[in-house]
C-alpha cells in the first residue's frame, strides 16, 4: 500500500474512531440502569414518563409552525434578492448571520422587557402570545441556516428563465413563487428544516425563560435529576437525528429537479 493511502487510511481510522467510541461509551452506559446486567430499563423510563410526550409533542409542534413560518419568509426574500436585487446579497446575509452573533438570552429579555403584560402588546400574559413569541424566537434563530438553505437551492436554478417561462404563460407573482420555484427547492426547504427541527428541539434558553413545556429544558431537568435517563436520551435523539437525515435523502431522489435531471 503506498504511504499516501496508509495515511489517508490511518486517518479516516482516527477519525471514525473520534465520534465512534463516545457513542458506544453512551449506548453502553445507558444500558447499566439495572446493576450486573444490561437492560434497556432507561429508555423504558424515558419513554413511559408522560413528561417526555408532552414535552416532545409540543416542541414537535412549535418546529413545524417555526419551519412554516422560516420558509414563508426566506423563500420570497430569497428569489426576489437572487432575482431582482443581486447587489443587496451581502446586505441581507449579513442580517441573516446576526442571530449567530446575538445571544438567544439577549433575544428573550428583549421580547419579555417589549411583550410583557405592562406594554401595549402583552403577548407573555397568555399562553397562545408567549407561544407565539417563541416560535418567532426559534424561526430568528433557524435563520442563518434556513437563509442558506434555501439560497444554495436557487444557486442551482435558473431563476431568471424559469421566472421569464412562467410570465410568458401568464402567471403571477404568486404562482411563479408557489408553482414553480417553491416545488424546485423542496430538498433545500426539508435541508433547512432538519436544521430548524434540531435546534427548536434542544434550544433551553427561550423556552425556559419564557416558561413554555418545551423538550429542551425538560432535557437539562433529566440531566440533573437522572444518571442513566440522560444517556438514553441522547442514544435517542442521535437516532432521531440519523433517521431525519436519511428521510431527507429519500425525499431528494422523489424531487421534481432530480426527476428532470433523469
Amino acid at each position: 500500500m503506498k504511504p499516501a493511502r496508509l495515511t489517508a487510511w490511518i486517518g479516516f481510522g482516527l477519525g471514525t474512531a473520534f465520534f465512534l467510541l463516545p457513542l458506544i461509551g453512551t449506548v453502553e452506559f445507558s444500558l447499566r440502569a439495572r446493576r450486573g446486567v444490561y437492560s434497556l430499563d432507561a429508555y423504558r423510563n424515558v419513554i413511559t414518563d408522560p413528561q417526555f410526550h408532552q414535552t416532545l409533542g409540543y416542541s414537535a409542534i412549535l418546529s413545524v409552525l417555526t419551519v412554516i413560518l422560516g420558509a414563508l419568509i426566506v423563500a420570497p426574500t430569497a428569489f426576489w434578492v437572487r432575482l431582482k436585487l443581486p447587489r443587496l446579497r451581502p446586505v441581507v446575509e449579513f442580517i441573516t448571520l446576526l442571530p449567530l452573533v446575538i445571544p438567544p438570552i439577549v433575544i428573550v429579555f428583549g421580547y419579555i422587557r417589549m411583550y410583557n403584560t405592562s406594554s401595549l402588546l402583552p403577548l407573555t400574559g397568555t399562553s397562545l402570545g408567549t407561544d407565539l413569541l417563541l416560535t418567532c424566537g426559534y424561526a430568528t434563530l433557524s435563520l442563518p441556516y434556513m437563509y442558506r438553505a434555501i439560497d444554495t437551492g436557487l444557486r442551482t436554478l435558473d431563476i431568471r428563465a424559469l421566472t421569464e417561462a412562467a410570465q410568458s404563460l401568464g402567471a403571477g407573482w404568486g404562482i411563479i413563487l408557489v408553482r414553480v420555484i417553491l416545488p424546485n427547492l423542496t430538498v433545500a426547504i426539508l435541508s433547512g428544516a432538519f436544521l430548524t427541527f434540531a435546534i427548536v428541539i434542544g434550544e433551553y434558553v427561550l423556552a425556559a425563560l419564557l416558561n413554555r413545556p418545551a423538550f429542551g429544558p425538560w432535557m437539562v431537568w433529566m440531566g440533573g435529576n437522572r444518571a442513566y435517563e440522560p444517556a438514553a436520551l441522547a442514544v435517542m435523539a442521535f437516532a432521531l437525528t440519523w433517521g431525519a437525515m436519511g428521510l431527507i435523502q429519500l425525499l431528494s431522489r422523489f424531487s421534481p429537479s432530480r426527476q428532470a435531471a433523469r
